[in-house]
C-alpha cells in the first residue's frame, strides 16, 4: 500500500491507464489513508455509508466516467462544492444537514475525466479566513506541527495532501485561500485566471474574485487537474476556459524568461526565514537563465485594503439568502423576522458576522462611493500595474506568506494581523490572474521552533497557465524540495 500512496497523480494515472495497477485498489488505498485522518481535514468520507450518496446514487468512493485521464484517481473536494446528495456545509452550522440536489461543474468534471470524490474538507466558514481557526467544526491542524495552522480557507485540502490523506485536492481561491494554505503546509497550489474554471455549484463568498485550483503535491499533478477541470460551463456566464488547454509541464530551464521582483511588496513584516527562502529561490532562478529585474506596482500596497471592502461587500449580499426558509438550520421562533435573525446569529460564526458587517456598511446609502467605489477603482489600478509590468516581464514572483504557519490562536483575536496573512495573494485575485506557490524550501519560524514549509509565489498574465507551470516544473525540478510532515530537510 505504502508504495500505492507513494505515487503521484501522474505516474498513478498512467500505471492503471496500462492496466499495472487495479483502479479500485489504489482507490482502498487511498480510502483507508483518508479513514486515518487526526488532523480534522475532512468533513465528510467517501467510505462513510451514513453520509449520504454521492452522485447518481454511484458507489461513494469508485464514481467516475470510465477511461478519463485520471481514471481510477481519488479526490479531495473542499466542503464548498455541491455534490448531489452528498451533506456540503461550506464549513457553517447554518448548512448543516444540506444536501444538494445537484452537482458543481468542477466536480462533474473530475468525474467525466474518471476521478471520484475521497471526501469532503474542512474550511474555513464560507471560505472567510486565512487559517482554517473559523470553521464551525474545528481547526484543521497543520501535519507538519499540529500546534499550527494549516492556512485557510482551503486548510482541509492542503492538510490532507500535505499528510498523505489524499493524492491530490481541489479548493477555491478567493484573496489566496489555495496558495497560502498551500505555502504552510509545503505543497503546489495553483490558483487560475478568473474564469477559466466554472463556479457553478460553488457555494458562493465574492463572486468576482472566488477561482476553483487544484493542490498537489507537485507542478505535473496541478497541469493534470487543471486540464480536467478548465473550460467554458454555459452554467457560469463568467467562465471562458483556457484557450488550447493545459499540456503536461517539461521546461529544464528558464532561459528567456524574464521575471519581476515589485519592490512594493517587500515588506518589514516579512520574516528572515521567509525573506531569505526566497532570496535563495531568485538565486535558482538565475541559475537556470532567468532574467531578474526589478518592477514597481505602486497600487498593490493597496490590495488588502480593497480587497476588504470588496469581498465583505460581495459576501453580504451573497449570504443574504440564508435566512432559515430554503435550506440548512432554522431556529426556532413565533414570527418570520424573529426566525431570520435567530437563524443568522445562531448559524454565522463570528468572522461571517463581521464580514456581512462590514460589506453591509460599505453597500448603504451615503457609504457606497467612499468605500465600494473607491476600492473598485483602486482594483482598477492594481490590474492596470500588472498589466505594465506584463508589458516588460513574463512572471511576477514574491513570498507567498510573509511567515511560516503560525501557532493555533495566535492571532484569532487580531484581525487586522490575521488579514495581512494574504498581503502577497490578494494583488493577482483583485486582477484576476493566474499565480502558483512552489514549496521553495524550510525556515525556522520566529521564535524558534521546527522548520516549516515556505513557498514561492509565481504570477502570469491572464489565461498564461501554460507558462507558468512550465516555469514552476523548472524550478520544481532545480530547488528539488522533496520533505514530508516530520522530516527536516529538503533538497
Amino acid at each position: 500500500m505504502s508504495e500505492l500512496l507513494g505515487l503521484t497523480v501522474a505516474e498513478a494515472a498512467a500505471r492503471i491507464s496500462a492496466g499495472e495497477i487495479p483502479g479500485a485498489e489504489y482507490t482502498e488505498a487511498w480510502r483507508e489513508a483518508a479513514a486515518g485522518d487526526e488532523l480534522n481535514a475532512y468533513l465528510w468520507r467517501a467510505d462513510d455509508r451514513t453520509s449520504g450518496t454521492p452522485p447518481n446514487g454511484e458507489d461513494s468512493g469508485t464514481f467516475g466516467g470510465g477511461d478519463g485521464p485520471l481514471a481510477g484517481v481519488p479526490v479531495a473536494v473542499k466542503d464548498i462544492f455541491c455534490a448531489e446528495g452528498i451533506p456540503t456545509t461550506a464549513g457553517s452550522r447554518i448548512l448543516e444537514g444540506y444536501r444538494p440536489p445537484y452537482t458543481a461543474t468542477a466536480v462533474r468534471r473530475l468525474h467525466d475525466a474518471g476521478a471520484g470524490v475521497l471526501g469532503k474538507t474542512n474550511m474555513d466558514e464560507f471560505a472567510m479566513g486565512s487559517s482554517n481557526e473559523n470553521s464551525a467544526y474545528g481547526p484543521v491542524l497543520n501535519p507538519w506541527d499540529r500546534g499550527r495552522v494549516p492556512g485557510g480557507s482551503s486548510g482541509g485540502s492542503a492538510a490532507a495532501v500535505a499528510a498523505g490523506l489524499a493524492p491530490c485536492a481541489i479548493g477555491t481561491d478567493t484573496g489566496g485561500s489555495i496558495r497560502q494554505p498551500a505555502s504552510l503546509c509545503g505543497i503546489v497550489g495553483l490558483k487560475p485566471t478568473y474564469g477559466a474554471i466554472s463556479r457553478y455549484g460553488m457555494i458562493a463568498f465574492a463572486s468576482s474574485l472566488d477561482q476553483c485550483g487544484p493542490l498537489t503535491r507537485d507542478v505535473t499533478d496541478a497541469a493534470l487537474l487543471l486540464s480536467a477541470l478548465q473550460g467554458h460551463d454555459p452554467c457560469d456566464s463568467t467562465s471562458v476556459g483556457i484557450e488550447g488547454g493545459i499540456a503536461a509541464p517539461s521546461r529544464e530551464d528558464l532561459s528567456g524568461l524574464r521575471f519581476a521582483v515589485p519592490s512594493e511588496l517587500a515588506r518589514d513584516g516579512i520574516e528572515p526565514g521567509v525573506r531569505a527562502v526566497f532570496e535563495a529561490t531568485l538565486e535558482t532562478i538565475e541559475r537556470l537563465g532567468g532574467e531578474l529585474s526589478e518592477a514597481s506596482l505602486p497600487h498593490t500596497e493597496h490590495g488588502i485594503s480593497a480587497y476588504y471592502v470588496l469581498a465583505p461587500a460581495e459576501a453580504s449580499t451573497n449570504l443574504a439568502r440564508y435566512d432559515g426558509v430554503r435550506y440548512g438550520m432554522r431556529a426556532e421562533a413565533g414570527e418570520l423576522v424573529e426566525m431570520y435573525e435567530g437563524t443568522r446569529a445562531e448559524g454565522f460564526g463570528d468572522e461571517v458576522k463581521r464580514r456581512i458587517m462590514l460589506g453591509t456598511y460599505a453597500l448603504s446609502s451615503g457609504y457606497y462611493d467612499a468605500y465600494y467605489g473607491r476600492a473598485q477603482r483602486v482594483r482598477t489600478k492594481i490590474a492596470a500595474d500588472f498589466a505594465a509590468a506584463f508589458s516588460e516581464f513574463d512572471f511576477v514572483v514574491t513570498p507567498t506568506s510573509p511567515s511560516v504557519a503560525f501557532n493555533l490562536g495566535e492571532k484569532t483575536d487580531d484581525p487586522l494581523a490575521m488579514y495581512l496573512n494574504d498581503f502577497f495573494t490578494v494583488p493577482m485575485s483583485l486582477a484576476g490572474l493566474p499565480a502558483i506557490s512552489i514549496p521553495a524550501g524550510l525556515a525556522e519560524p520566529e521564535g524558534g521552533g521546527p522548520r516549516l514549509p515556505v513557498g514561492f509565489q509565481i504570477a502570469a498574465p491572464a489565461f498564461g497557465e501554460q507558462t507558468l507551470l512550465e516555469a514552476a516544473f523548472a524550478l520544481e525540478r532545480e530547488i528539488g524540495f522533496d520533505a514530508r510532515p516530520g522530516k527536516d530537510g529538503d533538497g
